[in-house]
């Protein structure tokens, strides 16, 4: 049955002196993209002319805003002012779990923009929507790089089930990243014209370390793994 309630996240970033920011997130059960109230004098960074990334399929005629950048806008409000390296405690609350870790403020802003980022509509970051679904917070790269490629192969299964091309040798999984470098690289400029301090334009650069890596290490990292099944060969056949 499929869903019919927003998925809910909260992620709260508490200081050392006693401030918090919350940001509340509701997500269509189905689009998997945020539910954004309607907005009123947006900034000028977030018009789809505005540094137009190179790989997008848009046109600024007919969608005049970025979808990224739109949800991006209340995140980059908030951390104007603040640093990078600042402690913070992060607590998020992900439907029915909570997550409570220790980190700074460029680390728990990477979190949350991968979440805003994949949930925006952007044509390029529709891979993410399942990864979105079942949201960690703060993975490590080693977390997301086997959620990443569990998705993608996931996403194949059910193409060749459909009857469609299904691609099990990864190989359009690279070229998904390729994307996002070029999304991560139009996006930092946009917030380096929008913000004065520094937090959400790093935590860009942190997701594409990510996406730089990811294409680089697939077979690596799978070689790495591989010993994860060894103790399940030869009973995984079918009864």
């Amino acid at each position: 049955m499929a869903p019919d309630k927003p998925i809910y996240i909260c992620y709260s970033f508490r200081f050392e002196d006693q401030r918090q920011i919350d940001f509340k997130l509701n997500i269509h059960p189905l689009r998997l993209e945020l539910i954004n109230p309607p907005r009123e004098n947006l900034p000028g960074w977030t018009a789809l002319a505005y540094n137009q990334c190179e790989n997008c399929p848009l046109d600024p005629t007919l969608a005049p805003r970025c979808p990224l950048a739109l949800n991006l806008v209340e995140i980059v409000k908030a951390m104007d002012g603040l640093l990078s390296f600042e402690n913070v405690q992060l607590v998020a609350q992900v439907e029915a779990r909570q997550i409570t870790q220790d980190t700074t403020v460029q680390q728990a802003a990477r979190s949350l923009m991968g979440l805003l980022i994949a949930t925006s509509g952007c044509p390029h970051t529709r891979f993410f929507k399942p990864m979105a679904r079942f949201h960690l917070p703060l993975s490590s790269t080693e977390e997301t790089i086997c959620r990443s490629i569990s998705m993608y192969l996931l996403g194949q299964y059910f193409n060749k089930v459909d009857g469609q091309p299904a691609d099990f040798d990864l190989q359009g999984l690279s070229k998904i990243y390729e994307d996002i470098r070029i999304i991560n690289i139009h996006v930092a400029d946009r917030l380096r014209s929008a913000i004065a301090s520094d937090p959400a334009v790093n935590a860009i650069i942190l997701l594409d370390i990510y996406s730089q890596s990811l294409p680089m290490v697939i077979e690596e990292y799978l070689d790495s793994i591989r010993y994860l099944y060894d103790a399940i060969k030869g009973h995984n056949r079918p009864l």
